[in-house]
């Protein structure tokens, strides 16, 4: 890792997670320059229409150390 890549990496884990999370989202999205604009509009449709059934309570949500497990159980995941 160059010296200007180290740097920047050190200031942005100084500030706000939020923040943090605006600089990843921009990163990731320059990486995909050939971004499908109906694919995208699906996905955050997707994500609303989640987030609406979570907030109505349709859905239950699986805490995450439970899903570990689980995945444990099964052989799929080691650790």
């Amino acid at each position: 890792m160059n010296k200007t890549v180290k740097t920047i990496i050190e200031q942005a884990l100084q500030i706000s997670p939020e923040e943090r999370a605006v600089i990843i989202e921009k990163l990731i999205s320059s990486l995909d320059a050939g971004t499908d604009l109906d694919v995208e509009v699906a996905w955050q449709n997707e994500v609303q229409k989640r987030i609406a059934q979570i907030d109505k309570k349709d859905v239950a949500c699986i805490p995450w150390e439970v899903v570990q497990q689980r995945l444990r159980g099964t052989g799929i995941v080691n650790g």
